[in-house]
């Protein structure tokens, strides 16, 4: 006749069942002092000890990550198609609005998730240093205008935040670019808007070399007024496209509305 050894219980095995043997006793405790309110909510006490007991640390949702992922894809792919294929600004609009979606749908961590991802994919498909141009700054962009449009802040606001971002990022990429060809990119563009200047003080007929401060201020005048004019339309298509999405932008101003025809 076989005998059947029970195994001993260690400590940390039998701690379970301790707690529910201590929690069944609270619970017929509160059904004897007062069963009326047991039996309104039965599952109360229970419900709350195994929420107090959960883990803080809560797994993110799958639809968070599947929207994060297909947007950040997205992202990737536009940029990726305007690298080898450029349609001119069309594309450029789409940059940062991805990953602009994505904080607005829902939080800064998956704003900043998507952004990095973008960034991961278009180092893997095609270099460090693509990748570093778009993270900086329209990956970083799409996470300011995320941000803004989730605290419902004005188009004024927004714009002018992204301006400036659009600005930093316009010298970050001169300078890594310069760095990666050996060459100081920024003298060219001092000798474009040198022939401009003296164009424009030509039409004025102002017979006058303009100086290098005018010259530096000129080209850094054109830098925030092209990031002002990109800020703008991306707003604009932001606001036509989400609208339909069902994740509304806030409103742009009126002249705008009346403009466009749009309420």
């Amino acid at each position: 006749m076989r005998r059947h050894v029970g195994k001993a219980v260690e400590p940390h095995e039998a701690r379970p069942i301790t707690n529910l043997t201590i929690r069944l006793e609270e619970v017929s405790d509160t059904y004897m002092s007062d069963p009326h309110s047991f039996q309104e909510n039965p599952s109360s006490d229970l419900t709350t000890s195994h929420q107090s007991e959960r883990s803080p640390h809560q797994s993110v949702p799958p639809l968070e990550m599947v929207e994060t992922a297909f947007l950040a894809s997205t992202a990737s792919l536009i940029y990726f198609i305007n690298f080898y294929f450029p349609l001119g600004p069309l594309l450029r609009i789409f940059f940062a609005i991805p990953v602009a979606i994505v904080h607005l749908r829902w939080n800064a961590r998956a704003g900043w998730m998507a952004a990095g991802v973008s960034g991961l994919l278009l180092a893997v498909l095609m270099g460090p240093i693509p990748s570093l141009l778009y993270v900086m700054p329209y990956g970083v962009m799409g996470v300011l205008l995320g941000a803004a449009w989730r605290r419902r802040s004005p188009w004024i606001v927004s714009v002018a935040l992204g301006t400036l971002l659009g600005a930093i990022g316009f010298f970050f990429r001169f300078w890594l670019m310069s760095i990666w060809s050996g060459r100081d990119l920024w003298v060219y563009l001092i000798v474009e808007v040198t022939e401009l200047a003296e164009w424009i003080f030509d039409k004025l007929g102002l017979l006058l070399q303009p100086s290098m401060l005018v010259i530096q201020v000129l080209a850094l005048a054109l830098v925030l007024v092209s990031n002002l004019v990109y800020l703008f339309v991306v707003h604009l298509v932001a606001w036509l496209l989400l609208d339909r999405l069902g994740n509304p932008i806030p409103r742009p101003p009126r002249w705008v509305q009346v403009l466009m025809d749009y309420e």
